[in-house]
């Protein structure tokens, strides 16, 4: 089962699994799922948007996405995040550049 994989074979597993369900749920491209933001989805007090309005990388376009789909998972990646002190801008920060958002590679 890929959520087993993702969860169980990484150290950034539960990133790994929230990246492939965002992108599942939003149908997003995953450079643009990457730049994505704690702002984009999250409200001040923590808790998930109903939806986010991002503009498409590669169209520039603007896209409203519908966050309810991954409610639960946005939310035990943010208990993640906090657990492992990371705490920067980025929805999936670099784990050795935090203050960029990880790559493709």
């Amino acid at each position: 089962m890929v959520q087993d994989t993702l969860l169980d074979s990484f150290r950034a597993g539960r990133r790994n699994y929230t990246i492939f369900q965002v992108g599942k749920a939003t149908l997003l491209r995953v450079s643009d799922v990457m730049k994505l933001k704690k702002t984009d989805v999250f409200n001040l007090d923590g808790t998930v948007k109903q939806t986010a309005f991002i503009h498409d990388q590669k169209t520039g376009k603007g896209n409203t996405l519908y966050l309810k789909p991954v409610q639960q998972d946005l939310m035990l990646y943010h208990a993640w995040l906090i657990q492992q002190n990371l705490n920067y801008e980025w929805l999936f920060p670099s784990t050795t550049h935090p203050d960029r958002h990880i790559t493709e590679k």
